[in-house]
């Protein structure tokens, strides 16, 4: 749990604004810096990422030491929010289609 509550605290001094928004946990900032702050500040890397409609791209980041997992989505004009963490993040292993 400690390390969920780094996280949080990490992704909120790192972005300096908070979306308003329905859900608490929505934080979104320009798309470079949100991927600087989760590269660099966080250690995640991208592990998937998909076209949600012609203007929102999804991705899914993980912190591989801690385990702990982002959802951004990003818009076409240049701003990405986190909409969704968690913890124990657990790789699906691929087979044979």
């Amino acid at each position: 749990m400690r390390a969920r509550s780094r996280l949080i605290v990490a992704v909120s001094l790192a972005l300096p604004t908070l979306a308003s928004a329905k859900m608490e946990d929505v934080s979104c900032d320009d798309s470079a810096r949100m991927t600087n702050m989760l590269t660099e500040v966080l250690g995640a890397e991208r592990q998937g990422m998909g076209l949600r409609d012609p203007d929102t791209m999804l991705e899914v980041w993980v912190t591989r030491k801690s385990g702990d997992w982002m959802i951004v989505q990003n818009y076409a004009n240049g701003t990405s929010c986190i909409v969704a963490m968690g913890e124990h993040w657990e790789a699906a292993e691929t087979g044979p289609a």
